[in-house]
């Protein structure tokens, strides 16, 4: 079992970075940035923040990172993406650029810019894992279109009831931005997962 301070790495090559780690930290854990191998094997659980899939997933093969981040989340890693970090943690996606690659874990097809373009974007208050409501911030967010029999979806968004928060294990996704909120309750629900894997 993780000590009580664990150690969370935020995928460092590109996305709110900064505001991940500051939410980690909050919420008591040591946050470190993850940009080689190296730095992936010395974590408990690792954030894929919110950004431009498909530039992370370009960006992870540059640095070497890829394999290494899909190996370490089939040994039991946990980890959590926001927003872009979903869409990276999905087995399957929709409206990807032609041969997008992502890490995978989770069994469920997201669809990548779903709530549409930036002007789009938007703040709704969601109800998060029966936690009570929280405010949430969706910019180009994607959504998730359908799941396997083993995720459990954690909160829904209008338009249309979207599932917009998952976990399957010790994977966790949520369409929108927690750590622009200044709102740690993910960050925290997170970090109690990693406490408890």
């Amino acid at each position: 079992m993780v000590t009580n301070a664990p150690t969370i790495g935020v995928f460092a090559l590109q996305g709110d970075v900064r505001e991940h780690m500051h939410a980690l930290e909050a919420v008591g854990a040591r946050a470190v940035a993850v940009r080689r191998p190296r730095e992936l094997e010395e974590v408990d659980g690792l954030v894929v923040p919110g950004g431009e899939s498909t530039t992370m997933w370009k960006l992870a093969e540059t640095f070497e990172l890829l394999e290494p981040l899909r190996m370490r989340i089939k040994a039991g890693m946990p980890a959590y993406g926001s927003c872009a970090g979903m869409i990276m943690l999905a087995d399957r996606i929709e409206d990807g650029i032609e041969g997008q690659q992502t890490i995978g874990g989770i069994d469920m097809v997201v669809r990548r810019n779903a709530f549409g373009r930036q002007v789009d974007s938007f703040e709704a208050d969601v109800d998060f894992a029966g936690r009570g409501e929280m405010r949430a911030v969706f910019i180009r967010a994607p959504w998730v279109e359908s799941v396997g029999s083993e995720v459990e979806v954690l909160a829904l968004a209008e338009p249309g009831d979207r599932i917009v928060a998952v976990r399957q294990g010790p994977l966790l996704a949520t369409s929108f931005h927690p750590e622009i909120t200044g709102d740690v309750g993910v960050h925290s629900y997170f970090a109690e997962m990693v406490r408890e894997l």
